[in-house]
């Protein structure tokens, strides 16, 4: 409804009465104009409420960002596109008692814009003193070519970072990074491997890993899924440290060339303790050996546990006694044919120093006295289709599934062909080449009651599950053969107080790259279990052409040079194991009374 501007039927009505009608129309004006002043103050009082709250809430964010912006921590922004961030997160790898092996460290790289460069000559000779790897010239010649831009250096401590930026050069900058650090050193060097970086940029970098646990795990290290959770490997950090102070010592007073260690449990498989000499500092990994006339072993990146592939002597013998045993031919009683030396078609086969044990040797007496004669004909009782299918059921025809990059490359090295004359040899371990890997989780069959487990390094949870290779009777005997071994033997002087120990000596002559042996270089081998009543763990120490000097005339073989080496670190591994020495009791103890 429109509301008349004027009240017309009041002016007719006053009009008729004689009255004015000016009155009624101030009267109507004035009503009009203050009903056009209330509804514009009501329209400019919203007006006022709805632009309070407006600022109201502006402030109220502003003020909420700068608090979150005071509580943060300052970080330079770095500009970036969908796709190209560069992750670096990496989980730390810890033993098994949590201890950290590997972890990540933020630190800085170093990089050049010569164009914004003051004095490219003397920059160049001021970093040369703070990295002396560095040249001079070289460097200078990179800062004046015209490039826009230069890595000096990719990782940082920070006192080389304080050197640099007292040079106060504006063109030299630094970008953070995480890189990886080995806090214990070349401690478990071959484990762990080392690290490299991949996709590298000026704020951050990839850390990937180059050898060892860090390659073969890399996936796993760097999977976010993970949330960081650290790598926990089997390894005990005190046991390995033992390992390697030992072998180191061993190395150095038999005159060896270098050696190896493996310390396992052989009720899981896990490796407490694997160790390589010579060795390096994963933190400032060597290069690789160029000369083509070097040995793989050479190298302290070599890994001697297992990618040493090595003819590991008489420590077969068992293998052969007890394949025999498992198949009825024999028992620890039975006496073979020991008469040396034995003829063969066109091969004679001797005993160590020719000696001749025949005409007859017991079983045991062919593992206690390392009789290659005896352990020949118990071999050609075996066959060789059998003797293979035996190997093979103990790992010596694969490679280790172990965590190791390094793993699947070292593959034993099997005759192609297998007449009787390898099952002769093979049996007392010359013609087939394994890893001392190999050998300890084969010794770790025999000291399980008869279970072959694959060796790990990774720490296990639960029953580890493996497949039976041996009965338990004939595991038994043969731990009883090779506890002979020390007590009566090669390895006598492999006895250590308190501590039972079993265990199988071997000796092979180092062969030739253009064939043939060498008759002064050889490969010593102690394979040993203990406590021997019931074994918990499976020792192999190796060295490469060890000469013990200390007597006269000087001896190479392995009971001579690998098995005190080992003793020592049975002696001083065992109570970090957590093994209680057995006490003998003294005859004629008896109880005193005495009054005060």
């Amino acid at each position: 409804m429109r509301t008349p501007l004027r009240p017309l039927t009041r002016i007719l009505l006053a009009r008729q009465r004689g009255e004015s009608p000016d009155l009624i129309e101030r009267e109507n004006l004035a009503q009009r104009h203050e009903a056009l002043r209330e509804k514009t103050q009501g329209r400019a009082s919203s007006r006022l409420a709805l632009l309070a709250v407006a600022f109201g809430c502006a402030y109220l964010t502003i003020g909420v960002r700068m608090g979150h912006l005071a509580a943060s921590v300052p970080v330079e922004p770095v500009a970036s596109a969908p796709g190209a961030e560069i992750v670096a997160q990496r989980a730390d790898i810890v033993d098994r008692e949590g201890r950290i092996l590997a972890t990540n460290m933020t630190t800085h790289a170093l990089y050049a814009h010569p164009k914004d460069m003051v004095d490219p000559k003397g920059t160049a000779a001021k970093l040369a003193e703070i990295f002396p790897d560095l040249d001079a010239a070289a460097l200078e010649r990179r800062f004046t070519d015209g490039r826009s831009f230069v890595w000096v250096r990719k990782v940082l401590s920070p006192e080389q970072m304080q050197l640099v930026h007292e040079i106060g050069d504006p063109g030299l900058l630094f970008g953070p990074r995480e890189m990886r650090l080995y806090p214990n050193g070349s401690l478990a060097a071959h484990v762990l491997g080392g690290y490299s970086f991949g996709a590298e940029g000026v704020h951050s970098a990839e850390v990937i890993g180059t050898a060892g646990v860090e390659k073969a795990m890399d996936a796993r290290l760097r999977d976010p899924a993970q949330a960081g959770a650290p790598l926990q490997l089997s390894i005990d950090l005190s046991v390995q440290a033992t390992v390697e102070e030992v072998l180191a010592a061993g190395i150095g007073m038999m005159n060896a060339k270098g050696g190896a260690a493996i310390l396992m449990n052989v009720q899981t498989g896990e490796i407490v303790a694997m160790a390589s000499a010579p060795t390096f500092d994963p933190n400032d990994r060597p290069s690789p050996l160029i000369d083509k006339d070097a040995e793989a072993g050479d190298s302290p990146l070599f890994n001697r546990a297992v990618q040493g592939v090595y003819e590991l002597g008489s420590t077969f013998k068992i293998f052969a006694v007890a394949q025999a045993m498992e198949l009825g031919l024999v028992n620890p009683d039975t006496m073979v044919d020991a008469n040396a030396p034995m003829i063969w078609g066109k091969h004679k086969i001797k005993e160590f120093e020719g000696k001749n044990y025949g005409p007859l040797l017991s079983v045991t007496d062919v593992i206690a006295k390392s009789s290659n004669v005896g352990t020949a004909h118990i071999a050609l009782m075996i066959g060789p289709l059998r003797q293979q299918a035996f190997l093979k059921s103990m790992g010596f025809f694969e490679p280790t599934a172990l965590e190791l990059i390094e793993a699947p490359g070292a593959k034993p090295l099997i005759p192609k062909r297998w007449p009787e004359i390898v099952t002769i040899t093979t049996a007392y371990g010359h013609g087939m080449s394994a890893s001392p890997m190999h050998l300890a989780a084969a010794y770790a069959a025999i000291a399980n009651g008869g279970i072959y487990l694959k060796p790990t390094l990774l720490k296990r949870e639960g029953a580890a599950k493996g497949v039976r290779v041996l009965s338990e009777d004939v595991a038994a005997e043969a731990r009883k053969m090779l506890r002979r071994v020390v007590t009566d033997g090669t390895a006598s002087f492999a006895e250590v107080e308190g501590y039972e120990v079993a265990g199988k000596t071997g000796t092979a002559d180092k062969p030739k790259k253009s064939g043939g042996y060498y008759k002064d270089k050889v490969i010593n081998t102690f394979a040993a279990m203990f406590p021997a009543s019931a074994p918990r763990y499976v020792l192999i120490v190796t060295l490469d052409e060890p000469i013990n000097t200390m007597i006269s005339p000087v001896r190479r073989t392995a009971g001579w040079t690998s098995v005190p080496v080992a003793a020592e670190m049975i002696r001083r591994v065992a109570p970090l194991l957590g093994l209680r020495p057995k006490v003998e009791p003294v005859a004629g103890t008896t109880l005193t009374a005495a009054e005060n």
